[in-house]
């Protein structure tokens, strides 16, 4: 998949979600597998640019891969400022977010809050295009609520603003994260433009993926909320794609392995305050699995030190590990 001059080494793309999909997680999601990971949405606004929490999301330092950054807001004129701004710290691609259905955020008339005003749409795409010199996309819905379904209209006004690639969650703002996804959309956008179309929305493994690359004939696809403490699905849905096969899911010890690997990034990023708090989100996702009694997590989340965070895992998924084997040797 060609985005402007960036071939990506395959068509899976980690979708950006906010303090999740920072530095760490998106290293992490490469190594697995990601063709892509786009970063948390970073707001237009001057006056938190300068805050910790943009601090953070601004910094790629020694970061691998294609660097792709999502700015949110309303305003042309600072969308353009916003998408410079984090060109010149290192963004070799800008993503426009128009899917977010938070209401803090739409609220502020951003995100999928714009899909109302196609003409500010086409102003703040045209802004931004011409903004920068790094190629643009953008990340949308199929509406605002299911009586006003304009994706298509959207699509064309993004092509002819000269976007690289547009990601459409199949779903309105109205819908959230409920109800089915609109794949139907998703194709008959694909049937309007001619710029790559990444399919978004309830893709959380190998059969999802093909079925939704063979129906809406997409380009690729975007996975958000199924690499939530799963990031080798990555690399689960690109050997099924490119051989057919299925891998086996990672061992236990390999699970610990990339969790730790997780939060030693978290820690380096954020320091140990924000580190271990961030942290328990994180691991929660993780052991989901594991631990139906939610046990573990409650003992987790009330640990303050980043060691004895990392000694916990390790023990816990020891006496994982263990108990897998008793379980085989019984078989």
């Amino acid at each position: 998949m060609q985005i402007g001059p960036y071939r990506l080494s395959n068509n899976l793309i980690l979708a950006p979600m906010a303090g999740i999909t920072d530095r760490p997680f998106r290293e992490l999601c490469r190594k697995m597998g990601a063709g892509l990971a786009v970063s948390e949405m970073l707001s237009s606004n001057p006056r938190v640019w300068q805050t910790e929490k943009s601090m953070n999301r601004m910094n790629h330092e020694g970061e691998s891969g294609i660097r792709s950054v999502q700015i949110a807001g309303s305003e042309p004129e600072l969308m353009a400022q916003a998408a410079k701004l984090n060109v010149d710290n290192g963004a070799q691609i800008i993503d426009i977010n128009m899917g977010c259905p938070a209401k803090k955020v739409n609220k502020k008339l951003a995100g999928s809050a714009l899909l109302q005003d196609p003409a500010l749409v086409a102003r703040i795409l045209d802004a931004v295009v011409k903004a920068v010199e790094v190629p643009v996309t953008l990340k949308i819905r199929t509406g605002w609520d299911v009586e006003n379904k304009n994706g298509v209209e959207i699509a064309r006004i993004a092509q002819s603003s000269g976007i690289q690639s547009l990601a459409v969650h199949g779903r309105t703002r109205s819908c959230m994260f409920k109800g089915g996804v609109e794949y139907d959309t998703i194709k008959a956008i694909k049937d309007a433009v001619d710029i790559p179309i990444i399919a978004n929305g309830d893709i959380c493994n190998e059969d999802d993926a093909l079925r939704v690359l063979e129906y809406t004939g997409a380009d690729g696809i975007m996975i958000g909320r199924a690499a939530q403490g799963n990031p080798w699905i990555f690399q689960q849905i690109q050997c099924f794609l490119e051989n057919g096969k299925r891998l086996k899911k990672p061992s236990v010890t390999e699970q610990s392995e990339v969790l730790l690997t997780h939060m030693r990034g978290l820690y380096e990023l954020y320091g140990e305050f924000s580190g271990v708090r961030i942290a328990r989100k994180h691991v929660g996702w993780y052991v989901t699995a594991h631990d139906e009694s939610r046990g573990f997590r409650r003992t987790f989340n009330a640990i303050e030190d980043a060691n004895e965070q990392l000694e916990a895992l390790t023990d816990y998924f020891s006496s994982l590990h263990e108990q897998s084997q008793d379980f085989s040797h019984v078989a």
